[in-house]
């Protein structure tokens, strides 16, 4: 029975010994990345009590993140993608290493320094993720066949989204019922773990052709971005992501939401900020045994559209429970956008571009993420919190409407031929 279960087509990539090490990795970097996010947000508001100092959580770890991005990629494309991934993850383990430290109650870090050495681990995860989404999306690219490309992202969503359900919950329950320090010391263990997995891959080394003395590193970054930019289906998946998330997030105001409207503690926190993966998941087993290779389109566009509605429902609701299942929505919504433009990724760019591609996509999604809390926090400065969500859903429905009016190809995008 199991045997017949797991040699369905669903299952196909997953035969692949060095996919599997790469799900261990993106598995335990991801609850990491996600604990530390969820736990430094609590603790800055905690410590503060505003609202603007959460939008500059995601201004301090975008600028040095698109600063990076396209120089990371030109060199992902010359360089070996696995040292490079471990070698990164090194900045990872510091940032994760000073926060421990810094919690530590006799050394009574915040009156002497204040919150900026939480700014200096969120500066250097910046910088980690500018060279870790590319490098991650290249190397992918490198392990496993191109028929599975679609099988091989919809596993690599679902993983990113396990850890995302499990990083902020454990986050969170650590937080409120053991303490700051023991959260913290959680975080890089578990990055230390990922770091295992990623050593124990074995990727096919890349075959370049460069041309002697003929490009330099801007020659080529500039190469990556015409391709993107001539290309309708790549810059519309991207653009459309990254309007929408910065203009439709409200992750970064969590904490507020659970402190002041919803009246939940850290714990109930880590929950909220598990929701979408939860939503996520149950969408990535779906797409597994149904990939979205017909009407890929209309199914990105409407996606983004149901996403967009799920932050306005958010902002609106008063109770826990409702916002926990709006929340969830969100993230069926978003895993169909997240598998969707990762196929479109990998099917349209050629492997001796893989990291410049990924780059310009990863500033797309980073400004989208990273910009959106900043934003948000500066809207919910200035209009108030709730008001602010709703505008920035209502403005998301815009992005969408206006997209499907300028990409005609992306709306017609079929990533499978009609039979």
């Amino acid at each position: 029975m199991l045997a017949t279960l797991f040699s369905n087509d669903a299952f196909a990539v997953i035969h692949n010994k060095n996919f599997r090490y790469f799900l261990g990795y993106r598995f335990f970097m991801t609850m990491a990345t996600l604990m530390q996010s969820v736990i430094v947000g609590w603790h800055i508001y905690f410590l503060t009590h505003n609202v603007l100092w959460l939008g500059f959580i995601g201004l301090v770890e975008v600028i040095p993140q698109i600063s990076i991005s396209l120089f990371a990629g030109h060199y992902i494309d010359l360089w070996d993608r696995k040292k490079i991934i471990r070698n990164t993850t090194f900045l990872l383990l510091l940032g994760s290493l000073i926060l421990s430290l810094y919690s530590i109650e006799s050394f009574h870090a915040y009156d002497r320094l204040g919150i900026w050495p939480i700014f200096v681990t969120i500066f250097l995860t910046g910088l980690s993720r500018g060279i870790l989404m590319p490098a991650h999306t290249a190397l992918l690219g490198n392990l496993v066949d191109k028929s599975l490309y679609a099988n091989a992202a919809t596993w690599s969503s679902a993983n990113w989204q396990v850890g995302a359900v499990m990083g902020p919950a454990i986050g969170g329950l650590i937080y409120g019922f053991v303490g700051i320090q023991a959260a913290y010391i959680s975080v890089f263990v578990i990055y230390f773990i990922s770091l295992l997995m990623i050593s124990n891959i074995q990727a096919p080394k890349l075959v370049v052709e460069v041309k002697s003395g003929g490009e330099n590193i801007f020659d080529r970054i500039r190469e990556g971005v015409n391709f993107v930019m001539k290309s309708p289906e790549l810059v519309g998946a991207f653009s459309l992501d990254m309007f929408a998330v910065l203009f439709g997030g409200a992750v970064a105001m969590l904490p507020v939401f659970a402190s002041e409207v919803l009246h939940v503690g850290p714990q109930g926190l880590g929950f909220l900020r598990s929701c979408p993966a939860i939503g996520a998941i149950v969408m990535s087993f779906y797409l597994m045994f149904n990939p979205p290779m017909k009407h890929s389109g209309r199914l990105l566009l409407g996606a983004v559209l149901g996403f967009g509605l799920c932050m306005i429902g958010f902002a609106l609701s008063k109770d826990f429970w409702l916002s926990s299942l709006v929340l969830i929505f969100s993230g069926v919504f978003d895993n169909v956008s997240v598998v969707i433009r990762g196929t479109i990724t990998q099917l349209y760019t050629p492997d001796h571009m893989r990291g410049r591609v990924a780059s310009v996509n990863s500033i797309f999604i980073g400004s989208s993420n990273e910009l959106g809390s900043f934003e948000s926090g500066v809207a919910a400065k200035l209009m108030g919190l709730i008001p602010s969500v709703v505008f920035g859903g209502a403005m998301t429905l815009l992005v969408v409407g206006v997209t499907a009016k300028v990409n005609p190809p992306l709306r017609r995008l079929w990533l499978k031929h009609k039979e």
